[in-house]
């Protein structure tokens, strides 16, 4: 069964802000990760020091249910508005479960990211549905998972 979470979009300040999330939810960042972390991408230009520090992605669970997740933008490749910069982010239990959700849910939307899989292994993709709402879906695939 797919679970969905929050996932928020800063311009830079998704460290800080998940710091003052911390203070009032309590716990810790099971996984923080940097733009900088990154290995290289085909077809992206190198990243600037700047842009290194940027947060990729970072959670922090806040109850037993619910994971609040994050990241900054990367500059020139995704545009950051308020308003526009949050995700549902829904965790599926198979590849087949994940490709079921994206292509019913993009039907008639616009995909950004296609389902593919990543450098971190999982099975990922995004898209905003014919709503206007932003989704993403992944697949933690445990092969995958445990060689990274």
């Amino acid at each position: 069964m797919a679970t969905i979470n929050a996932y928020l979009t800063f311009d830079g300040t998704c460290e800080e802000a998940f710091n003052f999330y911390k203070s009032v939810f309590g716990g810790d960042f099971p996984m923080v990760g940097k733009f900088g972390d990154m290995p290289p991408q085909e077809g992206m230009p190198p990243i600037s020091d700047e842009v290194k520090n940027r947060i990729m992605h970072m959670s922090l669970p806040i109850s037993a249910e619910t994971v609040l997740m994050g990241s900054d933008t990367m500059p020139g490749i995704h545009d950051h508005q308020v308003g526009n910069n949050i995700s549902l982010s829904i965790n599926t239990d198979s590849r087949e479960e994940a490709d079921r959700v994206f292509n019913g849910l993009s039907a008639g939307g616009k995909v950004s990211m296609p389902l593919a899989d990543t450098f971190w292994g999982a099975y990922f993709g995004m898209w905003t549905d014919k709503f206007g709402i932003n989704w993403m879906v992944n697949y933690d695939d445990p092969a995958k998972v445990q060689a990274h």
